[in-house]
Parts: C-alpha cells; structure tokens; sequence
C-alpha cells in the first residue's frame, strides 16, 4: 500500500516531532494504565479487608410479624402473637448446607448459632457477642486459629475463645476460668482457651468463640441454627448468589454488598473519578497528535498541492494522514502498555515496614487491550481532521503559498 510508504516517510522526516508524539502517547497511555491498576486494585483491597473477617453471604430465618386472624364475628378480630422470647432459627439447616456445598461458588460454610451473654470476673461484667461453630470450621469465614497470641483454638467440651482486649479489660488469660451468663439467665464456668487478636476493636473486645455443643443448652436452642455464612471464591458474585438463595430457600439472605452500602458507593464514586481521568489522559492524547498532524499538513501544502496537481486522488492525500495517526497511536499505545506494566510492577513490589504495599496496584488489572484499542482508534479519529483538510486543499493555491 503506497499510501502506508508515503505516511512512514512522513514521520521519519521529522524523526524529533515523531519521537515527541509517540512519547506523548506513550505517557498518557502509561498515566491511564496506573490509574486503572491502582482503582482497581484498590478496590480488591477494600474488599478482602472487609471481608476477611466475615462472610460474603449470610443466611437467617425471615423476621415473624403478628398478623390479624379471621374471626366468625364482623367486631372480633384475633391476633397471632410473636413471641420474642424464642430465638429466630433456622430449623431445616442441613438441607440448606447441602445445597450450598453443591455450588461451585461455594468455597467454605459455617452454620452458627448467635447470641448474646456476659463474661463476669468478680465485679467485672462485659457484654459478648457470642459465635457458636462447629470446632472443625473455626476458620472457615475468618482466620481466627493464625490469630492466637496466647493459649491454642482447642475449644473443647467448656473452652471459650475471646479477643484481647476483652481479656485485658477483664485481666484473663489461657487457662484461667471465667463465668459465663447467657442473656436466657444460665450461668456457667468455662475455661479461656485461646486469646486472639485480630486488629479489630469491635471483635478483640466484643466477640467470643464457643462450640455449638458448648453453646445449645447455654443459648436453649437444641436443635437448629441462628445462621449460615458463607464465602465465596469470587465476592463479587455475591449479590447475585444472595439472589439465588433467597429464591431457593425461602429464607432471609443477605450479601456482604448490603451490609456495607456505604463502602459500595466509595466504589462506586473510586471508579468513576478515575473513568473521568482516564478520558481526560486520553483527550490530551488526541488532541495532541490532531495538532501534530494538522502543523504537518501545514508545512508540507506545497507537496500536498503538487500531488494534487498530478492528479493524485483526495482520499490517498486522506489516508496519508490517518495512516500516520494509526502508526503513532499503535506504536505510542504499545510503549505505554508495556511501560505501565513494567511501572506498575515495580511499585507492586514497594513494600513498608510491616510488608504491606505502599500502593494497593495490581498490575494485571490495567485494562490493556481496552487501552491499546481506545488509543489507536481514537488516533485515527483524531488525524481525520487533519486528513480532511489536507485532502480540501487547493492544489493551485497550495503551490502558490
């Protein structure tokens, strides 16, 4: 294609406007690659700090509401009473466990009975939250048995795992034992197995660990659970797993999206700042090489009228000058690939002291096709201003100037 040689001439013609065009392109196409790896990978990282700790999907029984009965007489009305004294449960859960370990999704489960109950200690008394599990499943929605600082995760027949800063608001340690209150008024001696610390103030100073065993009679619940958690090899599908179980079960679902709405929109507005400064790298981009070419089509009207003159046809002067923004926009889209890449691997590896990244990037979530297409086809739209008014010049005119 002669037009293709005419347009490489052109651009080694004038190898430094070339080369500051190609860098130009390369730049932006770096900056927008950054950009879309550090939103993205910020995000990855706001999500599993979230969810590190807790389930992506949780399943409830649905909240009793008293409802009106019929009556034989028009002015009697009778009304069904909900009691709040009996614990909410789910009491056909192996079924629900079944189906859950059917779905591929489905990377670990915990049926769990929840409550409420108080740790004494003489005169000390601290609230609890309770979290009952199976012992073989301690770690299956979060990392509690990696966490232990004193003691083991052993829980036993009357073992009780509590968070650290409960143990020294309370001044326990392993081994020692504790009274334990539940809000349903039974009282029991267990022993502090294990002390954990997870980061978190509300769980280091709130949550405690029994077995389900340990806890039926203390909790009065002999036969069902409170909930199931579960998580997921991808949480991003958890709103729409939720969606699944709810249809399938009948009972109330819930995904880690709903639970922190506020987070989602964080996301939400993270992701569109950083759309809006993607377009704008990729606006300074394109405005630049239609610039470059229109000083080009510029400078070179007296050869562009002297083909014009030949009889060479418009639409070979126009595709000149697009197949030059082609070639700038593929070369310069290529480089700022690869030297995004490069950049944001290197600053993957950055870490602080305490080994976390100094920047959450991943570098394989930079979008480079996406970037790579966007840059070449926007060069090419860019230079059909530049083409058109070249291909519009006045041959005689042209020559003249």
């Amino acid at each position: 294609m002669f037009a293709l040689v005419v347009a490489r001439r052109y651009l080694f013609s004038n190898p430094a406007q070339t080369a500051l065009l190609i860098t130009g392109v390369a730049l932006g196409v770096t900056a927008f690659v950054f950009i879309t790896a550090l939103i993205e990978g910020l995000a990855i990282r706001l999500t599993a700090d979230v969810t590190a700790n807790s389930s992506h999907v949780s399943l409830e029984q649905e909240v009793r509401v008293a409802r009106v009965l019929p009556a034989r007489a028009a002015d009697v009305q009778s009304v069904a009473l909900v009691s709040t004294f009996q614990r909410r449960q789910i009491r056909a859960w192996g079924p629900t466990v079944a189906l859950l370990r059917s779905q591929p999704l489905v990377s670990a489960i915990s049926p769990q009975i929840s409550g409420n109950a108080f740790l004494v200690k003489g005169e000390a008394v601290a609230p609890l939250a309770v979290t009952a599990i199976e012992p073989s499943a301690l770690d299956a929605i979060s990392p509690i048995t990696t966490k232990i600082i004193g003691g083991d995760a052993d829980l036993g027949a009357d073992g009780i795992l509590i968070g650290a800063q409960l143990a020294e608001n309370l001044g326990l340690s392993a081994g020692q034992p504790v009274l334990f209150r539940t809000d349903r008024g039974v009282d029991r001696l267990l022993t502090v197995r294990g002390i954990f610390r997870t980061g978190l103030l509300n769980l280091d100073e709130r949550v405690a660990f029994l077995s389900i065993r340990t806890a039926r009679p203390l909790l009065r619940l002999p036969e069902g659970v409170t909930n199931i958690e579960v998580k997921l090899h991808d949480p991003g599908q958890a709103r729409e797993f939720a969606a699944f179980l709810r249809d399938a079960t009948g009972l109330r679902v819930t995904s880690w999206q709903e639970r922190n709405t506020t987070l989602e929109g964080a996301l939400f507005a993270q992701a569109q700042t950083g759309t809006l400064i993607q377009i704008f790298s990729l606006i300074s981009v394109l405005i630049g090489i239609a610039s470059a070419l229109s000083l080009s089509a510029n400078r070179r009207r007296g050869e562009i009228g002297i083909m014009g003159a030949f009889g060479v046809a418009r639409r070979f002067i126009a595709a000149v000058f697009v197949l030059q923004g082609l070639l700038i926009g593929m070369v310069g889209a290529g480089i700022g690939c690869l030297t995004g890449f490069a950049l944001c691997s290197w600053l993957a590896t950055l870490t602080k002291a305490d080994g976390t990244m100094v920047l959450p990037i991943v570098a394989s979530e930079g979008s480079y096709l996406t970037v790579f297409a966007l840059t070449t086809l926007g060069a090419v739209l860019a230079s059909v201003i530049p083409a058109r008014s070249a291909a519009r010049l006045d041959p005689l005119e042209a020559i003249q100037q």
